[in-house]
């Protein structure tokens, strides 16, 4: 995907998190983060926007600390909330081509790389804020689902921080139906290394495929939809070594 594009959806996506939120109300609970309230959303995803414009506006070279989750509720926190959303997609649409800043995972440049990230950020939170309301979810097209495994398998889980780990070496296939993409996850004691084919190229034999849209995989590798929300062929203790270890610390 384009940068132009991943900002465009990220406009988008802030706006239905802000109002599925606003619908919840701050005390509703957010059945795909146990424990959270919507205000918990609220509070952690702006904080995250912010923490990543800073980034992109002051040009940290360097690991910067974000500012903490603001003692806000209500109405004074979602107001806050579409704040830090608007100034994070007018950051990345103002940004030179060829920003230079932190990052932590691969990309073809940091400026591709915050537009990526912030917008697979704010769909996994947008879609933990509609769960919170009920009823069906937003889709996400297939394009950029298939972009966001990419992100979580080659990028999140290629790094040491990845618990996704086995005594035993073990492969995970994952065949995005609707797209040509599949990939191949090998877990190891090592961070599990993951290869994007096509899928008429993944004739190896797997311990376990998880197949179905790519929308249904990106939110079932998430954890924001059940198993049972994708085909599952072969040894299911593989499928729940990843749904057990995978949830990300950045």
């Amino acid at each position: 995907m384009q940068i132009t594009e991943h900002i465009a959806s990220l406009s988008d996506e802030g706006r239905l998190l802000a109002a599925a939120a606003e619908q919840a109300g701050p005390g509703a609970s957010v059945p795909t983060c146990p424990g959270w309230q919507i205000r918990h959303l609220l509070r952690h995803t702006g904080m995250v926007h912010r923490w990543a414009a800073a980034f992109i506006t002051e040009g940290h070279t360097a690991y910067h600390p974000d500012g903490g989750e603001p003692d806000l509720d209500g109405a004074e926190l979602l107001a806050w909330f579409r704040e830090g959303h608007r100034h994070l997609v007018r950051s990345l649409e103002e940004a030179p081509a060829d920003l230079e800043c932190w990052t932590f995972l691969p990309a073809p440049s940091p400026l591709a790389f915050w537009s990526r990230r912030q917008l697979n950020e704010t769909t996994v939170h947008r879609v933990d804020a509609e769960s919170a309301v009920g009823g069906p979810l937003t889709p996400v097209s297939a394009d950029r689902a298939a972009d966001g495994i990419d992100e979580l398998l080659t990028g999140f889980h290629a790094r040491p921080k990845s618990r996704v780990r086995s005594d035993k070496p073990r492969t995970l296939r994952v065949r995005a139906v609707d797209t040509a993409a599949t990939w191949t996850v090998r877990i190891s004691e090592d961070p599990p290394q993951a290869e994007r084919t096509a899928s008429e190229g993944s004739a190896e034999d797997v311990d376990c495929e998880l197949s179905g849209t790519a929308e249904g995989l990106y939110l079932a590798l998430w954890n924001r939809l059940p198993l049972t929300a994708v085909t599952l062929r072969g040894d299911r203790a593989v499928a729940r070594l990843w749904t057990d270890n995978s949830a990300v610390t950045w």
